[in-house]
């Protein structure tokens, strides 16, 4: 045995022995904050199927292609954000490059879904250097294989949850530049820019029989000028109030609304709850994801923005409403329009 795999096996030892000192891993499994009893799959599979309900709109939403100018920025005073659809987000905070759960394929897997507004607005291959890739978990919709072999070569990090780096290694990916995250843990990319991994209320699994043997966590991203925060995906819990006390005031909050159904209402947040999770985050932007692009749940695929925008107004909140490929410029551009009202009306004419 030579010494590179001596330092290779002791590395896994470690790793593992830190596993098993985590007080959220027991039995194997990854545990949430607050314990919840899956609903029966079986029934909901067939409401999901044979379901009513207009799931994925009848004229394809707007879409542009991204303009990559503020995305390849350098200035250091600055924050702006493309939603490229779903929950896959190009960041520029201070002019460091990040990339949230990027998925670039039309369809994430042989079963899933495909997206409804066509295909993503950029071109991988005409992505600059990346500072950082953020995976929250290793769900299909946020963890997708063709995505990541195609910028592995040009990001310089990539900050997962624990156990989701061996994937990433299964797909290419340098293990030097793979960094696997716990509740609470931070990362200093450099004197400039710090990402806490923060918790989540949700779960993991890409098949039948590796529930939740991978974490899932959401992320604080803090430089030197702004405070971000991004949900992943999560169900409402106190964990928001905490974050919130410990890494707010943000700039902006990115937080999924959407997928959400009384069945699973651990996992994913109502529209309502959403608001109150900004609240408690201190947030002061709110940039709605995980929504507009996959048909994952029963509601109508506009009933996230209808429900979200009527909170947000009660509570004097302000949104962020990029169409997909749409650039943020915070503090200088917040897109506003009630585009999904839009395509309501171009459906009915």
């Amino acid at each position: 045995m030579n010494t590179t795999q001596q330092l290779d096996i002791s590395a896994e030892i470690l790793k593992n022995q830190r596993i098993q000192n985590i007080s959220q891993f027991k039995g194997g499994k990854y545990l949430n904050p607050v314990s919840w009893d899956e609903p029966p799959w079986i029934p909901m599979l067939w409401e999901f199927l044979f379901g009513e309900g207009e799931r994925v709109p009848k004229v394809k939403p707007p879409i542009q292609p991204v303009d990559l100018k503020n995305f390849n920025s350098s200035d250091k005073n600055q924050l702006n954000t493309t939603w490229l659809g779903h929950s896959s987000l190009m960041i520029n905070i201070d002019g460091i490059k990040i990339l949230t759960d990027p998925v670039f394929e039309t369809k994430v897997s042989i079963f899933g879904p495909t997206r409804y507004n066509g295909d993503t607005p950029l071109n991988p291959d005409d992505l600059p250097e990346i500072d950082l890739v953020l995976i929250s978990h290793n769900h299909y919709d946020h963890l997708n294989k063709y995505s990541i072999q195609k910028i592995k070569d040009k990001t310089k990090q990539f900050i997962v949850p624990l156990a989701v780096g061996k994937l990433l290694i299964e797909w290419g990916v340098d293990q030097s530049i793979i960094h696997e995250m716990n509740w609470w843990e931070e990362f200093e990319l450099n004197k400039h820019l710090k990402i806490a991994a923060t918790p989540a209320q949700h779960f993991s699994g890409r098949g039948l029989m590796d529930r939740n043997e991978t974490l899932w966590v959401s992320y604080s991203i803090i430089s030197n000028s702004h405070r971000i925060y991004y949900s992943g995906d999560s169900g409402y819990f106190s964990g928001f109030k905490e974050i919130g006390e410990k890494y707010g005031p943000f700039d902006m909050t990115f937080l999924e609304c959407g997928a959400y159904d009384k069945a699973w209402h651990f996992v994913h947040m109502m529209p309502e709850e959403v608001i109150q999770a900004h609240q408690e985050l201190k947030g002061n932007i709110l940039h709605p994801i995980h929504w507009g692009t996959f048909n994952l749940a029963y509601h109508d695929w506009d009933d996230p923005m209808k429900r979200l925008s009527i909170a947000a107004k009660a509570n004097n909140i302000q949104l962020a409403t990029p169409i997909t490929g749409e650039t943020t410029i915070y503090n200088t551009k917040i897109p506003s329009n009630p585009w999904w009202e839009g395509t309501r009306l171009a459906k009915s004419d």
